[in-house]
């Protein structure tokens, strides 16, 4: 079992079906309002034992204080299998759009790139099984709820997964701050994945020379780089600009 906790992220676990939720803990006193009483009324309706306890209680259960006097206990995180995501994506009517990262080990970077990749149209987010934080209760605070509705899927080999992709017709681009071209400036409306590395590393080379590009996100002022979460978010942000059918201005086409 595992625990949830956060206002946003019971909730979207809740109206995302929430078969999985055994029970549901509200903070014991202060104002409890519309959200706990939504709360309260989406864990009975999916079945869950809706119980009130003082905030120490959850403190224990959620393992932090940081709980907004709500948490869930449910069923281990059921991850997806990349064939899972490779078929959600070829089914979704529009160009398959995936984020592979590679070694991502900070909870908070996880779960905020897990929430880019709802928010912005990805089907999904590859992780690594080794070497990389998995989906863990932090993971689904910092996402907001986001990791019960987007697919989350965990391989053994990522260089494997990115040939696998390459299979499927879907290319890869490697984002890195020496990257050959400015992010602007390639083609992701097409099948792609955006390979992301871990926070200090970033992207291993075996990984990266299996990309079939690199990109840079161009930078002004003295920092040379962003956070991976954050780096996420603007290519993210680049690949649903371009497919809403807004071009960039000097467009190179990876794909012949």
């Amino acid at each position: 079992m595992r625990v949830v906790y956060g206002v946003n992220p019971v909730r979207e676990l809740l109206r995302a079906g929430g078969g999985d939720v055994a029970e549901v803990w509200l903070a014991e006193g202060g104002t409890r309002g519309a959200a706990f009483a939504e709360l309260e009324r989406l864990g009975r309706g999916a079945g869950a034992k809706v119980r009130a306890a003082p905030r120490a209680k959850l403190d224990r259960l959620a393992g932090t204080d940081r709980h907004q006097g709500v948490v869930a206990v449910v069923a281990d995180f059921r991850y997806a299998e990349l064939e899972d995501l490779l078929a959600r994506a070829q089914a979704g009517g529009r160009p398959p759009l995936l984020v592979v990262l590679d070694g991502v080990e900070d909870p908070h970077n996880l779960g905020a790139i897990i929430r880019s990749a709802h928010a912005l149209g990805s089907h999904g987010v590859v992780i690594p099984r080794d070497r990389a934080v998995g989906v863990t209760p932090a993971v689904a605070k910092a996402s907001a709820g986001a990791v019960e509705r987007c697919p989350v899927a965990r391989v053994t080999n990522v260089a494997k997964t990115l040939e696998r992709l390459k299979e499927a017709g879907i290319w890869s681009v490697a984002l890195a701050a020496d990257g050959e071209r400015p992010l602007g400036e390639v083609d992701l409306k097409g099948p792609t994945a955006l390979v992301l590395g871990s926070e200090g590393e970033g992207i291993r080379p075996l990984v990266r020379r299996t990309c079939d590009l690199s990109a840079r996100i161009p930078m002004s002022g003295d920092l040379d780089s962003l956070s991976v979460s954050a780096s996420a978010a603007v290519a993210l942000y680049e690949a649903a600009r371009q497919r809403a059918g807004t071009p960039s201005k000097s467009a190179v086409e990876m794909r012949p």
